[in-house]
């Protein structure tokens, strides 16, 4: 039994001596690289072409998960990486490689403007496409915002227009005995007619349409304007598509041909001697300011990207997507409007809606951070339509981009009961509820004609307080905001004609807002304070799993599982499913399957 225990005891003092040493290994490790950064500043070339490759996913902003790279772009990252490489003698240009199709509209417009920016300190911009190969207008849009655009020989054009299509579920449901049951505020609020519909409906052929039609004539004007061609020239290329690299050079759509590698030797060259392609997500990494203090006037900038939903914001280790959680984002408002040095605040948005109760949540805290003296702008991505509008209304200046899908003031609400459908397949099923309304949220039982009305009654109300809190909010008459909401999505250009939203333009439109608002001189750059503080990769690895072997066996077991097909097939499935309770979201809408597509 002795023996026993000087082996346990000599394993435990090797096992904490072996502790002692990682750690003071590791610190070692981060001493040397602070000691390297001072000595060498940020380890970036002194005469460089910054390069963007916009073939992925750009998300708007950084998601919630300790697994995000710091080094992967988003469009907030790539717009503030663009300002401080515009005064940054050392960056003489960037090269852009684009083509495949991911960029929808407003996305392209937020980085033009961020490029247009970028060229007004001097800089030049090359722009690569091996072909443009979307029938999409949002990679050629961007493309034009460059000095040259390149595309590789007999390489297709193929942009043509703006277009959008749905599944509809209800001739499926009706062949297994689904019986779905929706209620929506009002005809425009198209997202439950998937499940409702076997097409599209009126109104929503109707909105859909205008919102494609506002997107084609924002970007094929915008286009030509850059181009320095009529917009009728343009139409009558885009018209021919697809068609090829020297059809499009002779019409003067771009300005090269040849290969990447010679657009590239091409920005070099134009960089002078010595000089040398960065990847732009590293240049954002390496010339990130080290905190939010710094000489200026302080801004709260908080970001807020993907569905709203209830609670805290948690990582997760199964999806790099983010959320707005109604708990997590009011508090980091509440912080910022507590904080005195902070002269206004900029909520940016990237949301089609979610929770209610979050939104409600979210929205009481801008009207908080007003009441204690600060001015709150909302600069919009993409989308900020339903209960990312809701959370909008209340700011006292809202910022979107032409194409910016915002508006459906509506709710919506239902299920789909799948009770009859499993016996097709010779599954039995049965419930059993104690209460009138215990089985009310049962995926099997369909709603009962009491349970439809109570249902009916409550989207009325939640409905109403929306409109009553917009119209509050933008100071205009209910009957008007009555008859812009009805679930309706407008682009951005087209809801500043309805007023709901103030000003036309990108992030820096809205810093400009937040300087009027906040008295702080136009020509004085601000420094941004971001709202929450970052939470370093082990606090968030110990939210979500603990401590010891159950948690180390809990983060296996989810990685194993999330690399399974029926998993995989399961969350495909259910992420068109209605979520059960009222729900303020938009529709689905026309945007690329890269970006945040609303349900």
């Amino acid at each position: 039994m002795i023996a026993f225990l000087k082996w346990l005891g000599h394993i435990v003092t090797g096992t904490l001596n072996g502790l002692v040493m990682l750690a003071l290994g590791i610190g070692i490790v981060v001493a040397g690289v602070l000691i390297a950064g001072l000595v060498e500043g940020d380890g970036l070339p002194g005469n460089m072409v910054l390069t963007m490759n916009l073939s992925g996913n750009l998300p708007d902003s950084r998601p919630q998960t300790p697994w995000f790279a710091p080094s992967q772009l988003t469009v907030m990252k790539a717009i503030m990486a663009l300002d401080r490489a515009g005064r940054d003698h050392r960056v003489k240009g960037l090269f852009l490689k684009l083509g495949s199709g991911g960029l929808s509209v407003p996305e392209a417009e937020e980085l033009s403007a961020a490029i247009a920016r970028f060229r007004r300190e001097g800089k030049f911009v090359i722009a690569d496409a091996q072909g443009f190969l979307s029938t999409g207008l949002g990679d050629y849009l961007l493309a034009t915002s460059a000095n040259q655009i390149w595309m590789q020989p007999q390489s297709p054009f193929e942009p043509a227009g703006t277009s959008a299509g749905a599944i509809f579920l209800r001739g499926l449901f009706d062949k297994i005995d689904a019986v779905p049951q929706m209620v929506k505020r009002a005809q425009f609020k198209s997202a439950a007619d998937e499940f409702m519909k076997k097409d599209y409906t009126a109104a929503d052929r109707l909105q859909t349409t205008a919102l494609l039609q506002s997107w084609y004539d924002s970007a094929t004007g915008a286009a030509a304007q850059a181009r320095g061609i009529s917009r009728a020239k343009l139409i009558a290329v885009m018209d021919a598509s697809p068609t090829f690299a020297q059809d499009v050079k002779k019409a003067g759509l771009i300005d090269r041909i040849g290969y990447d590698s010679d657009a590239l030797q091409a920005a070099l060259e134009r960089a002078g001697s010595g000089g040398r392609p960065v990847k732009l997500a590293r240049y954002a990494v390496a010339t990130a300011p080290g905190s939010s203090f710094g000489s200026g006037s302080r801004v709260a900038l908080i970001e807020g990207d993907g569905d709203i939903v209830d609670g805290s914001a948690h990582p997760s280790l199964l999806s790099a997507t983010s959320v707005i959680a109604g708990d997590s984002f009011s508090k980091a408002i509440l912080a910022a409007a507590d904080e005195k040095s902070i002269k206004a605040i900029i909520l940016r948005i990237d949301s089609p809606g979610g929770s209610v109760l979050a939104s409600d949540q979210i929205l009481h805290a801008v009207r908080v951070a007003q009441a204690k003296g600060k001015p709150v702008v909302v600069s919009m991505g993409a989308v900020a339509a339903s209960g990312g509008y809701y959370i909008s209304s209340s700011a006292n200046r809202i910022v979107a981009e032409p194409g910016t899908i915002t508006g459906s003031i509506g709710v919506l609400t239902g299920k789909v009961s799948f009770g009859k459908s499993l016996a097709l397949i010779g599954v039995g099923a049965d419930e059993i509820g104690v209460g009138k309304n215990a089985l009310a949220d049962s995926s099997l039982t369909p709603y009962s004609k009491a349970q439809l009305a109570a249902l009916n009654k409550q989207a009325d109300i939640i409905y109403l307080a929306f409109k009553q809190k917009v119209a509050e909010g933008r100071k205009m008459p209910l009957a008007k905001v009555d008859a812009i909401a009805k679930g309706r999505v407008w682009s951005g250009i087209d809801a500043k004609s309805h007023d709901l939203v103030d000003a036309l333009g990108g992030f820096w439109t809205a810093v400009a807002e937040a300087k009027q608002l906040a008295h702080i001189p136009a020509d004085q750059r601000v420094v941004f304070a971001r709202f929450p503080r970052s939470q370093g990769f082990f606090d968030q690895l110990g939210s979500i799993f603990g401590d010891g072997e159950t948690g180390l066996k809990a983060m296996q077991g989810l990685v194993d599982l999330a690399q399974t097909p029926l998993l995989r097939a399961a969350v495909g499935a259910l992420s068109i499913a209605p979520a059960g309770g009222v729900e303020m979201r938009a529709a689905n809408l026309p945007l690329p399957t890269s970006s945040l597509a609303p349900q």
